[in-house]
């Protein structure tokens, strides 16, 4: 069984890069159902994960522990990142703040529940299919030590009809990138 988690950096609940993990869990499914594989896919709940501080980093909050334990068993994580201001979500920095920590008090050696993990990016936005964003969270996750597949990953441009419908559409040029970074993820993860 292969298990890949799903990070959505949105808080809003029909936002448009949870909509495009909804398709992107559906075209994992035919990938697996194509494939004979199994695949489950999760998707992580950080939302009671609270402002990282130092003064409050140990004992580590059980918020904390839970999703680095998530983390920890997944063989794979994508991230599907919105826009904000030209970068990505303080909600999702401060999840990777939390996940770039080690694991055990004044033990940097112990290594952090994000170091090697296999991830990839996708995001929705405006004009810019969130580029700025994927930019930088792929230079944050490469800081970190994570193992980041495509660099900046898939983009994927908001037209107006999505806007006025607050529904994601896609295009066959958008569906066709976001099945070619499913199944090459996929390979990689099984590497």
């Amino acid at each position: 069984m292969t298990n890949i988690l799903f990070i959505i950096g949105s808080t809003r609940r029909n936002s448009f890069n949870r909509q495009l993990a909804k398709i992107t869990e559906k075209l994992i499914a035919q990938y697996a159902s194509n494939n004979c594989s199994q695949i489950q896919v999760d998707y992580l709940d950080f939302s009671d994960v609270p402002f990282f501080n130092q003064d409050t980093e140990f004992p580590t909050p059980e918020s904390v522990s839970k999703v680095r334990n998530q983390i920890s068993v997944a063989d794979g994580i994508w991230v599907f990142a919105p826009e904000y201001n030209q970068s990505y979500p303080g909600y999702l920095k401060n999840l990777i703040d939390w996940l770039s920590r080690s694991l055990k008090k004044n033990d940097f050696s112990s290594g952090t529940s994000i170091q090697n993990k296999k991830i990839t990016i996708s995001g929705v936005s405006g004009k810019s299919a969130a580029g700025n964003s994927r930019k930088k969270l792929s230079e944050l996750l490469t800081y970190v030590g994570a193992n980041l597949f495509l660099g900046e990953g898939t983009g994927i441009a908001l037209n107006g009809q999505s806007f006025a419908t607050d529904t994601l559409t896609l295009t066959d040029e958008d569906l066709q990138k976001l099945h070619s970074q499913v199944v090459d993820f996929l390979s990689f993860v099984k590497e």
